[in-house]
């Protein structure tokens, strides 16, 4: 295909899942990092080229540069791919300049920044009758009577801009018993200059989390579409998916294709909800505007998401498609997931007989693959040089 995808970032397996399965069809993939080349996602047989680009955290015009550079080599548009967060934030906060030179779903500049920030997005939802778990920002009046009446304890106090979150204290959210720890939370945010606000939590354990996976074509309109549910996360509780099941859950689509539809969204989305165990109501907790840690998942059990993108792109699109029904499939990460089964258990969230029951399902890893190899093979000897660094130093 005349075509080529340009992927950003290849440190982590999403990177590597978009080069898998667009290489699946035939595309010839670009990866583009900026850190150390050798990087787990770029040993993949499916790779054709490997670009080192300024650092895009510290070098945000070389990098924009870079990328046009990238852009302008080639004779036909790339379709672009980012791995991350950080990375989709990049292209939409330079999505006029880039599509010069990229094909890229996103009309509206801007709107996958404000799905991506908590505060934006739900007001959004708010507007548009999806349910999302009460908020009080930390500016309000009588913050810690209201905390205390309206959410009650444990609360949890949840960034806006969830990648810078992330990038300075290591953690998506912050856990909070009583008021002393939510002035502390607050306390620790305002010392980053971070926006953060208080929220309650939604009853359920981790199993209660599903993700509605979709694909908004250029007309605006859901074209592909699948559930899942999470079985465990690391970190627990509050982290990303380790262990998931694809099953099907026909109201999350009920849900989701209208809202998204009518937002304006275009591309792949992935709205996590939660259901809430007392209700049984399904409460929207965020949107990831980029390919899915999942991604392999949703492949194996009937969508190639990053080819539906693609085709759509190139302006072939593929025939719609949703799955509804459950494949028994489960994907796992299978490092985070021995940590999270540990926790787990010591928290006495899980039993062990529980655990080696649940891990008797036909699985798709993260990273292993027997016809691709190499990645897997890097990343497990990068793991023990890490541990080994650890032991005798």
């Amino acid at each position: 295909m005349a075509n080529k995808a340009v992927v950003l970032g290849t440190n982590y397996y999403i990177g590597l899942s978009i080069i898998r399965t667009l290489g699946y069809e035939g595309v010839e993939t670009i990866a583009v990092d900026y850190t150390d080349k050798d990087l787990y996602g770029s040993k993949s047989k499916y790779l054709g080229s490997h670009i080192m680009a300024p650092d895009f955290k510290k070098h945000r015009k070389e990098y924009l540069e870079k990328l046009i550079e990238i852009g302008m080599s080639e004779k036909e548009k790339p379709v672009l791919f980012p791995s991350a967060d950080p990375y989709a934030e990049f292209v939409d906060e330079n999505l006029e300049v880039l599509k010069k030179y990229y094909l890229i779903p996103m009309e509206d500049q801007g709107l996958w920044t404000k799905v991506m920030k908590k505060e934006t997005l739900n007001q959004m939802a708010r507007e548009n009758g999806v349910l999302v778990p009460e908020t009080i920002m930390p500016d309000e009046e009588n913050l810690y009577e209201r905390v205390n009446a309206e959410l009650g304890y444990p609360c949890i106090v949840k960034p806006t801009d969830s990648p810078a979150f992330v990038s300075v204290f290591r953690r998506k959210i912050f856990y909070c018993q009583n008021e002393e720890e939510l002035k502390t939370a607050l306390q620790k945010a305002n010392e980053e200059g971070l926006e953060v606000f208080v929220q309650r939590i939604i009853p359920g354990f981790d199993d209660h989390m599903y993700t509605f996976d979709y694909y908004v074509d250029r007309s605006g309109k859901v074209t592909h579409w699948m559930t899942c549910r999470k079985l465990r996360q690391f970190p627990i509780n509050f982290g990303a998916s380790v262990y998931t099941e694809q099953v099907h859950v026909p109201e999350l689509a009920e849900i989701g294709i209208p809202f998204v539809e009518k937002i304006g969204y275009r591309g792949f989305g992935e709205i996590e909800f939660k259901k809430d165990s007392e209700t049984g109501k399904f409460y929207l907790i965020e949107i990831n505007t980029r390919t899915t840690s999942l991604n392999e998942l949703l492949y194996r059990a009937g969508i190639n998401f990053t080819y539906v993108a693609y085709r759509d792109m190139i302006g072939k699109p593929l025939e719609p498609k949703a799955v509804e029904w459950s494949t028994g499939l489960v994907f796992q990460y299978l490092f985070e997931d021995v940590l999270a089964i540990r926790d787990y258990i010591r928290e006495g969230q899980l039993t062990l007989g529980g655990v080696i029951k649940s891990l008797f399902r036909k699985k798709v890893p993260a990273v292993w693959s027997i016809n691709d190899p190499g990645p897997g093979f890097n990343y497990v000897s990068t793991v023990m040089g890490k541990i080994m660094k650890k032991v005798f130093r």
